[in-house]
C-alpha cells in the first residue's frame, strides 16, 4: 500500500522568518510523518507586502518569506494573498483560498496528487480549504484550535462560513473535547466529529535537571518562583499574574516572576509592574525558541497561566513534562489537562485574587517533580497521530490508495 498523501494547509505554520509561528501545526505534522505512513506537502500562505523593511515589523516579514523552503524535512509553499485593511474577517477565505489556488495547481503539476487536505484553523484558513476542496475534489479535514471557534466563531458572518466549511469536510477535529462540544454548539456538522489533543515533545521536555543548578545558571531565584508563558496580549492575563505576584509578596512570600512572550502589551506590563512596585521582581524575557524553554520550566516552581480563553495549551503540558506544576485558569481543555492536586490547581474564578490564593496553596504542598512529570508522560504524541491516520484512512476512498 502506498503512502497517503496528505496536504496540510494553514496561515498557522513557521517559517525561516517566522520559527515560532504555529509551531503546534508543524509538531503534529512532524510526529504524523514519523509513522511512515504519509507523505506531505505544506502550502502556508501569508499576506501580500511590498516591502521588507524592518520599520514594518511583522508586515515586512511576511514579505520576507521565501516562497519556497524545506522545513524539519517538511516541503512548504508560502503563496501570497491579499489581506485587506477593515474588511479582511470577511474577504480573508476567499483572497486566501485564490491565493492558494495556483500553489496547489503547482503541486498536482509536480505530482503530488493529494488523498486529503488537512486544514487548520477553522477561519479564515479552514473556510479557504473548503473552497480549495470543492475546487479541486478533494476531502477535506478542518482541526479547531481555540479562538477560531470561541472566539470568531461569535461573528455571525464567519460563523456562517464556518457552517458551510463543516458540511464539505469529512471531519472536524478540535484538539480538545470542549472545542468538539463548541463546534456542535454553533452548528458546524460535518459528518465525523472527534477531539484529538496535542501531544507535548517528551524528547525536549523532560524532567532531569537539578532546579537549583538551573536558577544558578539562569541567574534567577524566588520563593516561589513563577512562570508565565505566552504572547503579551489581553486574552493571556499576564496583567492578572503580575497582580497575583503583588498579593503574593504583601501576604510575606519572596515570590518572583519571569514572563516569556513577546507583543503589543509589553510596555504597558512592565508599566504596570512599576506602579506596583515589582520592577526588581519581574523579569520580561521576550520571545523565546522552544529549545531554550525547557531550562525556564525546569528552574521555576509553578507555571501560571491566566488565559481568558484557550484551546489546548501546551505551555502547561511542557511544564509538567518538566516536573513543573501549574495554575491556570478553567477555560477550554485546561480541565481535561491539569489533574489537581497532582499536577497543580484549576482557578474557576479569573482574578489576580483567586491566582494568588491558588499559587499560595500549591507553594504549602509542592508535589513531587516526578511525578508531575509522569502525569505528562501520557500526553505523547502516539495516540493522536494513530487517531489521525485511522480518520484520514476512513474518508479517503479504499481505491485512491491501495
Amino acid at each position: 500500500m502506498r503512502k497517503l498523501k496528505v496536504l496540510t494547509f494553514s496561515t498557522l505554520f513557521p517559517s525561516s522568518v517566522r520559527p515560532g509561528h504555529g509551531i503546534f501545526v508543524e509538531t503534529r505534522l512532524r510526529e504524523l510523518m514519523k509513522s511512515g505512513e504519509v507523505e506531505s506537502r505544506v502550502i502556508a500562505p501569508v499576506p501580500w507586502f511590498p516591502s521588507t523593511n524592518p520599520r514594518w515589523g511583522d508586515y515586512a516579514r511576511f514579505a520576507a518569506t521565501p516562497t519556497r523552503e524545506q522545513r524539519n524535512g517538511l516541503d512548504v509553499l508560502h503563496p501570497r494573498y491579499l489581506l485587506l485593511p477593515k474588511v479582511g474577517m470577511t474577504s480573508a477565505p476567499l483572497t486566501l483560498a485564490l491565493g492558494a489556488r495556483t500553489a496547489m495547481q503547482q503541486l498536482l503539476d509536480e505530482g503530488f496528487d493529494c488523498d486529503v487536505i488537512d486544514a487548520h484553523y477553522y477561519y479564515p484558513d479552514g473556510v479557504a480549504a473548503a473552497l480549495l476542496a470543492r475546487w479541486f475534489g478533494k476531502p477535506l479535514v478542518v482541526t479547531a484550535r481555540g479562538s477560531d471557534v470561541n472566539l470568531i466563531g461569535r461573528h455571525a458572518l464567519p460563523r456562517r462560513f464556518m457552517r458551510w466549511a463543516s458540511r464539505v469536510a469529512s471531519a472536524s477535529i478540535g484538539v480538545s473535547q470542549s472545542l468538539v462540544e463548541r463546534m456542535r454548539e454553533l452548528g458546524l456538522s460535518s459528518p465525523l466529529q472527534v477531539a484529538l489533543r496535542n501531544g507535548v515533545d517528551l524528547a525536549r521536555f523532560h524532567a532531569d535537571a537539578d532546579s537549583t543548578a538551573l536558577r544558578a545558571r539562569l541567574g534567577v531565584d524566588g520563593n516561589p518562583l513563577l512562570l508565565s508563558v505566552g504572547n503579551l496580549v489581553p486574552l493571556k492575563g499576564h496583567d492578572l499574574v503580575l497582580e497575583a505576584l503583588y498579593l503574593l509578596r504583601r501576604q510575606g512570600l519572596d515570590a518572583r516572576l519571569c514572563i516569556i512572550g513577546a507583543g503589543p502589551l509589553r510596555a504597558e506590563l512592565e508599566a504596570l509592574a512599576e506602579r506596583l512596585g515589582l520592577a526588581g521582581q519581574v523579569r520580561f524575557l521576550g520571545a523565546m525558541p522552544q529549545d531554550e524553554l525547557a531550562s525556564w520550566y525546569g528552574a521555576a516552581d509553578m507555571l501560571v497561566l491566566a488565559s481568558e480563553r484557550e484551546g489546548w495549551p501546551n505551555v502547561l503540558l511542557e511544564s509538567m513534562a518538566c516536573g513543573t506544576p501549574v495554575v491556570a485558569t478553567a477555560v477550554g481543555g485546561i480541565p481535561e489537562i491539569v489533574e489537581p492536586p497532582l499536577t497543580g490547581r484549576i482557578v474557576p474564578q479569573r482574578t489576580a485574587q483567586d491566582l494568588a490564593a491558588a499559587a499560595h496553596d500549591l507553594w504549602r504542598a509542592l508535589p513531587p517533580r516526578e511525578a508531575v512529570c509522569s502525569h505528562a508522560r501520557r500526553f505523547g504524541w502516539q495516540e493522536t497521530t494513530q487517531g489521525q491516520l485511522n480518520l484520514f484512512q476512513t474518508i479517503v476512498s479504499p481505491c485512491s490508495h491501495a
